[in-house]
């Protein structure tokens, strides 16, 4: 259409508020409160032991769980509703579709609290339904468009489902080793995903992000092995007793990851909040291979190399593309991001810091390095919500549509 200058103007339909327009609006902000919420929860009741009461399984099970299947699912829908979106040209779900596919998220997170009202099988369907939808919504336009190199990227949103469903069968007492079949596989799983959509755009946000030209190497044999390798690791650490071969898997994992990233690194990167923070987050998911490989060989605990893997590599990396993605479908300048969120990034960091390297040295302080770890977290959420929140609940600064 023509505005009143006679110049060309995009027609925005209308799917009700802004934050309707586009899948990383509700699911961004939704994201960064639940991190900060649930965080809260889980301090009151490891660090201060506070009883609370979830529906059908503990206190520690819930934590881990909604992390996985809450925060960060929300953090993966906001994403490829997104994207999916931008690789296809087609519709995705936007308006009353997207408010009813996170309504399904949020009542998921809200059903653990009702205590003994409702039935954990309620609880599960409502958690898998939600997950099952959004894998159809991002394969449909997928298909549509024949975009076959994309399937294997939402087959992991199946894949991911899958691990929910063990899980509740494991809660459920169904099957015996559902629980943690579930969990760990699902780590494994936004690992794989992590790791790919890493090397789609991490050369080209470095590139693109940092002052002059800068020039990367990438090894098509180092992409094919490690995704094998990661497979293999997978099995052999959630499915079988053979440490020694996990052991190997890790190192070789930790190798091939660590040629990866020094083909990409360049010190420009420092200078670039957007891009330090997805290195950082590099170097964790790293450190979780080595330390899974040093929990078998030496008396590391493993639960360090979860925690590399979790809050740190995906912890880190997750609170980047948010902020990035939000600059950029805001119709904000993602290379001049608002000098504060250096600090969201840098409190994070610190946390995770905290929480993965000082039980290396000491153990003894374990519950105060938790406690320190938590209320970092909640402090760097509690800024990204503070700066992002008013920009996915208004309409982009350029008028366009999105």
């Amino acid at each position: 259409m023509l505005n009143i200058e006679g110049e060309v103007v995009e027609s925005i339909p209308d799917f009700g508020p802004p934050v309707l327009r586009l899948g990383f609006r509700p699911f961004f902000l939704a994201a960064g409160v639940f991190a900060i919420v649930s965080m809260a929860i889980w301090m009151a009741s490891y660090t201060f032991s506070v009883e609370i009461a979830f529906a059908g399984m503990p206190a520690n099970l819930w934590h881990a769980h909604e992390m996985l299947f809450g925060y960060v699912m929300a953090v993966v829908a906001g994403f490829l509703l997104t994207a999916i979106k931008n690789w296809t040209g087609l519709e995705v779900l936007r308006g009353k579709t997207l408010a009813v596919l996170f309504s399904l998220w949020f009542a998921a997170r809200l059903l653990p609290f009702t205590g003994t009202l409702l039935p954990v099988e309620f609880i599960a369907v409502i958690d898998v339904a939600f997950m099952f939808f959004l894998a159809v919504a991002c394969l449909r336009p997928v298909l549509k468009v024949k975009q076959y190199k994309q399937i294997g990227i939402v087959s992991k949103l199946f894949l991911l489902m899958l691990c929910n469903v063990v899980f509740y069968l494991g809660i459920l007492g169904v099957l015996a080793e559902g629980v943690q079949w579930g969990l760990n596989s699902a780590i494994y799983m936004i690992i794989a995903l992590v790791l790919v959509m890493m090397r789609r755009v991490m050369p080209m946000f470095i590139q693109n992000g940092v002052d002059g030209e800068v020039k990367l190497v990438n090894r098509a044999w180092v992409d094919h092995s490690s995704l094998i390798l990661l497979v293999c690791l997978w099995i052999s650490d959630v499915f079988t007793e053979y440490d020694n071969f996990t052991a190997i898997f890790a190192v070789l994992l930790t190798l091939l990851h660590t040629l990866r990233l020094a083909g990409w690194y360049t010190n420009k990167v420092w200078s670039k909040s957007l891009v330090w923070i997805l290195v950082a987050a590099y170097v964790f998911i790293i450190l979780g291979f080595a330390l899974k490989a040093l929990s078998i060989t030496s008396d590391v605990s493993p639960f360090l190399s979860v925690y590399a893997f979790t809050a740190g590599g995906i912890g880190l990396l997750t609170i980047g593309m948010m902020s990035r993605v939000s600059l950029g479908h805001t119709g904000r300048n993602v290379f001049e991001p608002p000098s504060i969120i250096f600090w969201s990034f840098a409190i994070l960091l610190a946390g995770v810091i905290v929480r993965v390297i000082f039980p290396l040295f000491t153990m003894d302080l374990y519950l105060y390095w938790v406690g320190i770890s938590q209320l970092l977290w909640m402090i760097a959420f509690a800024i990204f919500v503070y700066v992002y929140a008013p920009m996915l609940l208004s309409a982009r600064v350029d008028g366009r549509d999105g």
